[in-house]
C-alpha cells in the first residue's frame, strides 16, 4: 500500500498541463499533490501579460502547498511553435536562425530569456537540436537549425548558453533525434533503423554539444532506435537514456519525457504504466499535458511502484535531486 510519502514522491516526478486561462480545480489538485512543474500553452495564455499572471498564480498555489518550489515551463521555440501572440517579440523559425549563425542564435536565446523571465517562466522547452535530415519529416523541419549537425550543434549551444545566462533553463530536444523520421510521434510511433555509427555522426553531436554547454535538461523522443534498443521507444529505454545520454555523452542534468499522452505512447499502454516505465528507464520527470484522469493515474501508478519496490527509492531520489538542482538554479 502506497503511503502519503510515496504519493508525494510520485508527484515530484511529474510536470502537468491544464485547460483554461485561470488556475482551475484540476491544476490546484495536482499542484497541491506536489508536482514539480506546470507547462503552459496557448489555452492558458496568449499574451505576455496573461502569461505573467497565470505563472504567478501557479507559483502562489505551489507555495500554499508548503512543498518545494514549482517550476513554470512553456514551449517557446520561435517560428510556428510559440504560444504567445502579443507582448512578445516575433522570431522566425530556427532554420532561419541557423542560416544566420551562432551570433543570431545567441541573440535569440538572450531575447527569449528576457521576455520569459519577466513573465515568471523558469524553463523553456527549447531549443530543438534535432537535425533536419529528412525533408518528409512532418513535425521537425524548420524547427531545426539545419540539416548540418555541426551547425545545429553550434547554434544549439549558443542559444542554450544565452538563454540560461539570462536566468531561464533550457531543454534540448528530442533525444536522441527526431529529425529523420517520416512519422509524427503525436500520431504514431516512429522507428529508425540507422546503424549506431550513423547516430553518432548525425543525431548525437548536437546533444553532446548541448551537454557540454551545460543545458539544464534534455527531452526524450518517442522514437524507436533499433540499433540501440530494438522495439523500445527512447523514452522507455534504459540503453538510450543511461547508456547513451548519461554514460556516452556525460549528461548530468534533468531528463524529461515528451508528453505521455502522445499517440506514440498512449496507443500502446496506459499513462500510468508509461510513467513507471519512463522513470525506470532513467527519465526524471514525465510530462502529462492534458487530462486530469491520466495525471491521477500516473500518481497512483508511480506511488504503487515506489511502494512495491518496482521503482527503487534510490532511483526516485536521484530524479528528485536532479530536479531540485535545476530548480535551485532557475526557479524564482
Amino acid at each position: 500500500m502506497a503511503t502519503a510519502v510515496d504519493r508525494r514522491l510520485a508527484a515530484r516526478l511529474m510536470c502537468i498541463g491544464f485547460d483554461g486561462p485561470v488556475l482551475n480545480d484540476a491544476a490546484r489538485e495536482m499542484i497541491h499533490a506536489g508536482v514539480s512543474g506546470v507547462i503552459l500553452f496557448a489555452r492558458n495564455a496568449t499574451s505576455h501579460d496573461e502569461l505573467r499572471v497565470i505563472a504567478a498564480a501557479v507559483k502562489t498555489c505551489g507555495a500554499e502547498s508548503h512543498g518545494p518550489p514549482i517550476f513554470v515551463s512553456i514551449d517557446h521555440e520561435g517560428g510556428r511553435v510559440v504560444r504567445l501572440r502579443s507582448g512578445m517579440t516575433v522570431v522566425g523559425a530556427m532554420r532561419e536562425v541557423g542560416r544566420s549563425g551562432v551570433e543570431e542564435a545567441s541573440r535569440v536565446g538572450a531575447l527569449f530569456a528576457r521576455e520569459l523571465r519577466s513573465a515568471n517562466v523558469d524553463l523553456d522547452f527549447a531549443p530543438v537540436v534535432d537535425v533536419d535530415s529528412n525533408p518528409a519529416n512532418p513535425v521537425i523541419g524548420e524547427r531545426s537549425f539545419s540539416a548540418d549537425p555541426a551547425i545545429v550543434a553550434r547554434c544549439g549551444a549558443a542559444f542554450i548558453t544565452a538563454l540560461q545566462s539570462g536566468g531561464v533553463a533550457g531543454c534540448a530536444k528530442h533525444f536522441p533525434g527526431h529529425g529523420d523520421t517520416a512519422v509524427d510521434s503525436h500520431l504514431a510511433l516512429p522507428r529508425l533503423s540507422h546503424a549506431i555509427e550513423r547516430l553518432r555522426a548525425i543525431e548525437l553531436p548536437p546533444f553532446a554539444a548541448a551537454a557540454r554547454a551545460g543545458v539544464a535538461s534534455i527531452m526524450t523522443a518517442h522514437v524507436v532506435f533499433d540499433a540501440v534498443d530494438p522495439g523500445v521507444p527512447a523514452t522507455m529505454s534504459r540503453r538510450v537514456i543511461e547508456g547513451v545520454l548519461r554514460d556516452e555523452l556525460g549528461f548530468e542534468g534533468v531528463v524529461f519525457s515528451d508528453c505521455l499522452e502522445m499517440e506514440a505512447i498512449a496507443s500502446t499502454m496506459s499513462t500510468g504504466e508509461a510513467a513507471v516505465r519512463a522513470i525506470e528507464a532513467g527519465v526524471d520527470c514525465v510530462i502529462i499535458c492534458h487530462r486530469l484522469d491520466r495525471q491521477r493515474e500516473a500518481i497512483d501508478a508511480l506511488a504503487s511502484a515506489i511502494a512495491s519496490g518496482r521503482l527503487p527509492r534510490a532511483r526516485v531520489l536521484q530524479a528528485v535531486t536532479r530536479l531540485d538542482g535545476m530548480m535551485q538554479r532557475f526557479v524564482r
